[in-house]
Parts: C-alpha cells; structure tokens; sequence
C-alpha cells in the first residue's frame, strides 16, 4: 500500500492544480507534507496540445512542484459528468492514494467540467468512506475538502488564503511548463481576459490581489463550506486597521 498523501489536488484538466492551487502545493511540499494531483481527464477535448503532449508537460510541472504523485483518472474531457461511474473512479483513486484533505475547483464555473469536477470530487470523497461501497480499494475518506477559489469572476469572499510568495516563482515556473497552453497567449478563461501585459504578469497580479488580503506579497484563496476553527482570539493575525 503506497504512503498516504497529506494534500491532494483533484482537478479536471492538467493544468488546472497548477493554476488554482499550485503555490500551496509548494509550500506543503517545502514543509514536508506529501501532495499529489489527480487530473480527472487527459485535457483531450482542448483546443491547444494533444492529450500526449499535455502529459508530456504534467509530468514537467510535477517535478517543479515536487509533487510525491500525479495521476490522471482517465474520465471524458468536456464530458466530465457526477455519475455513478465517475464516482466510483474518482473513489477508487482516493482509496489508493489516502489523502487528508483534498483541493478542487469552485462550486460555479464557465467550463462545465469545473462546476460538475467540484460535486463529483465532494461526493466521491463521501463514498469513498463506505465499507460496502463497490469499488476497489480499502475505504478512506478525506478529512477535508478545500475549493480553490482564484480566478474567478465572481467575487466571492475566502475563507482563508494561503501565503505563497516565496513559492511564487515555482508556481510560474510549473504553468510555464505548459507551452502548449500558454504560451504566446494573452488571456485565460474568466478572470484573465486578453491585455497588454503577458499573461504570467496578470497570474502575478491575481495573485497580489490576495496577498494583499492577508498584508503578504503573493497569496491563494480558498474556501470551505464549513465553519474554520481558531483556538484563542488572541491568535489572530491579520491587523483590522
């Protein structure tokens, strides 16, 4: 039986783990917590790279970010679906590879494989941890499931964020890995339209937009549905004034 994850990024195509959470996939490596990613299609369906050359690139990025794992579950690009099927790969997948808490997309997206990637990632995660659920594996379920939250339109509040200045280059780095993505390219999806200053800038800028929320350089935000624990109020550490 293979060594349990600490953190786990399950996301529908490559790149996306890179792009939403790949700062605080970093840091955890830098503090000696094991992480993986679990991209739950081949990114097949896109308009740019083939399914090849993108693994070819997820294998490139891993290695940036010291990833322990990477995987790809192997489920319909474009077609990315919450159906028994699907739950039962993704839960098969989480068996195997025990992570504690496990990061996917936000609830609400433009790409549908985004929005239907979050339910079926939280459902899974659930079946995942019955005894008498059919699928491979002995049962585990995730202690915690985060939802990236950057890059998004909307403008919905963070539960947390995550300081990742001293990962940010790395995180650049990984996404760079990506040529067939993003290179020569403007923009990016919903919060990244196409400008005037190359794209890795505008991914800095998102980025310095939450830094500035925690009074630190560079941060990602996150979200979870439940209520997070402080111990004292005392403990606080973001000044209110």
């Amino acid at each position: 039986m293979t060594e349990p994850l600490d953190v786990l990024a399950a996301m529908a195509h490559p790149d996306d783990a890179e792009m939403l959470c790949g700062g605080a996939l970093i840091k955890s490596g830098d503090a000696g917590e094991r992480t993986g990613v679990l991209d739950l299609t081949a990114g097949e369906a896109g308009s740019r790279g083939t399914p090849e050359v993108r693994a070819r690139e997820a294998a490139a990025a891993a290695e940036i970010m010291g990833l322990a794992v990477r995987r790809c579950a192997g489920l319909p690009d474009a077609r990315l679906a919450n159906d028994l099927e699907s739950r039962s790969r993704v839960a098969e997948l989480l068996r195997e590879l025990r992570p504690r808490v496990v990061v996917t997309h936000w609830t609400r997206g433009r790409h549908p494989d985004h929005a239907a990637a979050a339910r079926l990632v939280r459902e899974a995660s659930f079946l995942a941890g019955l005894g008498n659920f059919r699928c491979a594996g002995e049962p585990h379920r995730p202690h915690k499931i985060v939802h990236a939250l950057a890059f998004r339109e909307e403008d919905a509040k963070p539960a947390f964020v995550v300081d990742v200045t001293a990962q940010m280059d790395r995180k650049i780095a990984a996404l760079e890995a990506y040529g067939s993505q993003f290179e020569g390219v403007a923009g990016m999806g919903e919060a990244l339209p196409a400008g005037d200053r190359p794209l890795m800038d505008q991914v800095r800028c998102v980025h310095a937009k939450y830094g500035a929320l925690i009074r630190r350089r560079y941060g990602e935000p996150y979200w979870v549905e439940e209520t997070m624990r402080v111990e004292t109020l005392g403990s606080a550490v973001v000044p209110s004034f």
